[in-house]
């Protein structure tokens, strides 16, 4: 009766130890931490995991007996869970280079702005809730606000955690511009041959694909087991049943996103190497790491690790239509058609059918499918990425400005960004 008790619950325990093997060695080995605990969420099984850390791995398991799971850290891509460390080829490191140019701010509104984003009059209970670790402002190409929490500092490399998303949709510019991949292809993987096989690599990244799912961060759901509970990611995603016809609901997966990769790596056969070679180096972000499952596919739904100054030239780049150094590395309209919503109707009811009113393909609007703004009083134009505990990467054109949020946030809060970027916009 324990056995099969245990046995039930593993999988569950499973996640638990999974996200904190990965936290621990991604956090020490990729962000140069010593403060892994403070990652962790709240959630009532870490006061039992037990963990232990020794060079190039992590592992963790519940009252030192139980659900083990182990992280391998592979230099230049990170931290990823196996059960034997995996065999990836190490990159070379990249050159850093600068997108950028500092300009400190003498604008005392945008100063005053970026302290309360911080919670600078708050409690230290309620500053510490906030959980700010970096704020970035880019305006005109020029850094002219920036600040970072105790302990961070512009090297620390910071999770964006769904931030990554994003930067798969400009992934997928690369490989259209390449001709190794278009927006219409479907039959994306052999063993879909029902109505999954008609799913397209445009429906994945708006995240119309139909595929059944549920994003919920708790124990046993299909994206913590995606994420920690399974070794090859795209295949567990594939393997889920079709919910809806696929175009005609959209609903948030990052499942969906990581089987885009999947097709990426397919096409472009360059394995967890593919974002360094397709983006990082040719935007020279030095600092950047996508971490990949143990078949060796980046987790792009999650896993990338950036300083918050080259999550900031990610926005640059973006702001510039996929421009740099005079050279096209989108195609051309790539980041307006990606940052427009694109309305649907559903097949049973002709209804707008969408749990997420404006996303778009993998990037969050401001104009909504149905006309409205999600934020009435910021640009109509503004867009963004967006991630677990309250990563944000704002990008305005309209006002020449980019605003990086990074921090560890586990609660629903006013981060104080709106505030933010109407000073930004104000800022002389």
């Amino acid at each position: 009766m324990v056995l099969a008790g245990y046995l039930y619950v593993r999988p569950l325990l499973r996640t638990g130890t999974g996200y904190a093997a990965h936290s621990l060695c991604a956090v020490t080995e990729v962000a140069g931490r010593t403060d892994a605990s403070e990652d962790l969420p709240p959630n009532p099984l870490v006061p039992f995991l037990t963990q232990f850390k020794n060079g190039g791995y992590a592992y963790v398991n519940v009252l030192g007996l139980f659900a083990g799971q182990t992280a391998y850290y592979t230099e230049g891509l990170g931290c990823t869970l196996s059960p034997r460390r995996p065999v990836f080829p190490t990159p070379e490191a990249l050159p850093p280079t600068s997108l950028l140019t500092d300009e400190p701010s003498l604008d005392a509104s945008l100063d005053e702005a970026i302290g309360r984003a911080f919670g600078d009059g708050l409690s230290d209970d309620e500053a510490r809730a906030l959980g700010t670790r970096a704020i970035v402002v880019v305006k005109d190409g020029v850094i002219v606000g920036e600040r970072y929490a105790d302990g961070f500092t512009a090297n620390t490399p910071q999770l964006g955690w769904s931030m990554t998303k994003s930067v798969t949709n400009l992934l997928t510019g690369r490989a259209v511009m390449q001709g190794a991949v278009a927006l219409d292809d479907a039959n994306l993987r052999p063993e879909w041959t029902d109505e999954r096989a008609e799913i397209t690599v445009d429906q994945l990244l708006r995240m119309t694909s139909g595929l059944e799912w549920d994003e919920e961060y708790d124990l046993g759901t299909p994206i913590t087991e995606m994420l920690f509970n399974s070794d090859d990611m795209a295949a567990y995603v594939a393997g889920q049943p079709a919910a809806h016809e696929p175009g005609t609901f959209q609903q948030y997966s990052s499942g969906s996103t990581t089987l885009v990769c999947s097709v990426l790596n397919d096409r472009l056969g360059a394995g967890p190497t593919m974002p360094r070679e397709q983006l990082f180096a040719p935007l020279g972000l030095a600092s950047a790491v996508l971490e990949p499952d143990a078949a060796g596919t980046p987790v792009c739904g999650s896993y990338l690790w950036a300083t918050p100054r080259d999550w900031a030239r990610i926005g640059q780049f973006v702001l510039d239509d996929g421009v740099v150094d005079d050279v096209r590395l989108l195609p051309e309209g790539w980041v307006e058609e990606s940052t427009t919503v694109v309305p649907l109707t559903g097949a049973d009811t002709g209804e707008y059918a969408t749990e997420e009113a404006g996303y778009a393909s993998s990037w969050w609007t401001n104009l909504r499918g149905d006309g409205t703004l999600a934020h009435p009083d910021l640009p109509e134009d503004l867009f963004w990425a967006q991630g677990h505990d309250g990563q944000r990467m704002y990008v305005a054109p309209s006002l020449d400005l980019v605003v990086v949020r990074m921090g560890f946030t586990p609660e629903s809060r006013d981060l104080g960004l709106a505030e933010l970027i109407r000073a930004a916009a104000d800022a002389s």
